[in-house]
C-alpha cells in the first residue's frame, strides 16, 4: 500500500425533496423540456410512444424517486456512535430527477482536468489527445424542476467527519474519481492524504476529516481461490462486507461483470447452494448474488445512521445502429462522436440486468436508493474516452472498432452528473 500525503496545490416511493435551490417544479408542463424517461425506445409512431412513455415514466418515478431520511445532527457528542447525516430541510417539491434532457451550458465543466492529479490516464480523455471539448459543456435538466449546483464546500462541510464509500467495479471507481475532482476544486489548498490498495483506496480531506473511499468488488460477493482456482460464491459476502461497516454512505453497483466471458471473466467456478459449476445462467446468477448482498444490507446495516445507495448499470456504446437508425456508417463503436443523442433516435433496451437489480431492491426491508443514471448516460454516446485513453498504445488508437473504450467514461465529463445526483438525493 503506498500512502502519498500532500497539501494541495492545485487552484422510495416518495418523490419529495427539500429544496433550498432550485429543486421546484416547472410553472407548467410547456415549459419543461420533456425527454423520454426511456432513451431505450424505438422510432415510434405516435400512440406507440405515448403508450411506452406513459409506462416508462411509471417505472422511474419508482424506481427514482428520493426517500428523505431521518431528521439530521451532525455533531460530536457521542463520537463513538454514528450519527446521521445533515440535511437541509424546506419547502417540498416533487421532482423526477432521472427524466429529463441535456442542455448545452458553457459553465461546465466544474473543474479541470489538469487540476485534479488523481484520474486515471484510462478516464483523462483531454490529457491523451481528444480533440473535442463540447462534450463537458452539457448539464442535465430534469422535466420538471432544476437540479441544484454542486457545492464542493457545502459537500465537506456536511459531511464532516464521515466516510463515503463507493463499492463495485470500475464504473464506480469512474465516480470516485469524480466525487474527489469536483470536491478538491472547491478547496485547492485544503490538505489532502492519498491511500491506495486493492481492493480498499481512500482519498482523505484531512482539515475536514471526510474520507471518499472506492472498494473494488466487481460482484459485490466474495472470490475465494480453491486449488489454484477463481470461485465465485453466489451466497458468500462477509469477506467483502467487513470493510464496509464504517462508511456512513454506501453507494454500490454491479452488473457489467456479469456477463464477461473468456479471458474478461472474472472467475472460474461457480459455487451456489454447495455445488461448484462452471457456468450457468448469467442473470440467475446475478439474482443470487444481488440477494445475497440485500439479505446483508438488511442485516447488518442501521439505515436511521446510514445511507444506501445503488446505481443502475452503465450503459455502453458499441453498436452506432442503436442510435443512428439507418446509418450506413460501417462504425463499430463511439468513435468520433462529439454530442448527445435525442430519444427518439434510440432504439435499445432497458437492460436485463436492471430489470433483475430492480426486482431485488424492491424486495428489500430497507430498499436502497436506486440511483438511476442508466437512461440519461444512454443518450451520452459522445462521453466515452473512445480512443483517447492514456490505457492504449498508438497502434490501439489507429483501430477503434477494436479498441475503443465505450464503456467507461471521460473526466470531466457524465460521471460528474451521476455525482450532482447523488449529493441532491443526499442533502436535498
Amino acid at each position: 500500500m503506498h500512502t502519498n500525503t500532500t497539501k494541495s496545490s492545485h487552484s422510495s416511493i416518495s418523490t419529495k425533496i427539500p429544496s433550498p435551490f432550485h429543486l421546484l417544479p416547472t410553472k407548467t408542463h410547456s415549459q419543461a423540456t420533456p425527454s423520454s424517461p426511456m432513451a431505450f425506445s424505438s422510432i415510434f409512431n405516435p400512440s406507440t410512444s405515448t403508450l411506452i412513455c406513459i409506462i416508462s415514466f411509471n417505472f422511474l418515478l419508482i424506481a427514482s424517486s428520493v426517500r428523505l431520511p431521518h431528521p439530521i445532527h451532525n455533531n460530536g457528542d457521542n463520537p463513538g456512535q454514528k450519527q446521521p447525516i445533515r440535511i437541509r430541510q424546506s419547502n417540498h417539491s416533487e421532482c423526477a430527477l432521472f427524466m429529463g434532457s441535456w442542455v448545452h451550458d458553457e459553465s461546465y465543466p466544474i473543474y479541470k482536468a489538469s487540476s485534479c492529479p488523481i484520474i486515471d490516464p484510462e478516464f483523462n480523455c483531454q490529457m491523451y489527445g481528444r480533440p473535442d471539448t463540447d462534450y463537458l459543456k452539457y448539464r442535465w435538466k430534469p422535466a420538471n424542476c432544476e437540479l441544484p449546483r454542486f457545492n464542493g464546500l457545502e459537500f465537506l462541510t456536511n459531511m464532516k467527519g464521515k466516510k463515503v464509500m463507493f463499492v463495485g467495479d470500475s464504473l464506480g471507481r469512474n465516480q470516485w474519481e469524480s466525487l474527489i475532482c469536483m470536491t478538491w476544486s472547491a478547496v485547492p489548498q485544503s490538505a489532502t492524504k492519498m491511500i491506495t490498495g486493492d481492493p480498499l483506496s481512500t482519498f482523505k480531506f484531512l482539515d475536514y476529516g471526510v474520507d471518499v473511499a472506492f472498494y473494488r468488488a466487481p460482484y459485490l460477493v466474495d472470490i475465494d481461490a480453491v486449488d489454484g482456482r477463481r470461485v465465485l460464491k453466489l451466497e458468500e459476502i462477509s469477506k467483502n462486507a467487513l470493510a464496509w461497516m464504517s462508511a456512513d454512505v454506501l453507494s454500490f453497483n454491479t452488473g457489467h461483470w456479469w456477463s464477461h466471458k473468456g479471458s474478461l471473466q472474472g472467475w472460474d467456478l461457480i459455487e451456489s447452494g454447495g455445488h461448484l459449476y462452471e457456468d450457468m445462467d448469467r442473470l440467475g446468477a446475478l439474482d443470487t448474488g444481488l440477494k445475497t448482498w440485500a439479505r446483508w444490507v438488511d442485516s447488518n446495516v442501521d439505515t436511521s445512521t446510514t445511507r444506501i445507495f445503488f446505481q443502475s448499470v452503465s450503459p455502453t456504446h458499441y453498436n452506432p445502429s442503436e442510435w443512428s437508425a439507418g446509418a450506413t456508417s460501417i462504425g463499430k463503436s463511439c468513435y468520433g462522436e462529439t454530442s448527445p443523442m435525442s430519444r427518439s433516435t434510440y432504439p435499445g433496451v432497458y437492460p436485463d440486468q436492471m430489470k433483475v437489480i430492480d426486482t431485488v431492491i424492491r424486495e428489500m426491508q430497507n430498499p436502497a436508493y436506486i440511483l438511476d443514471i442508466t437512461t440519461l448516460s444512454a443518450m451520452r454516446k459522445d462521453a466515452h474516452p473512445s480512443i483517447y485513453s492514456g490505457d492504449l498504445s498508438p497502434g490501439q488508437q489507429s483501430n477503434p472498432d477494436h479498441y475503443a473504450d465505450c464503456s467507461h467514461w471521460c473526466l470531466p465529463g457524465l460521471p460528474d452528473t451521476w455525482n450532482q445526483l447523488f449529493y441532491t438525493a443526499l442533502f436535498f
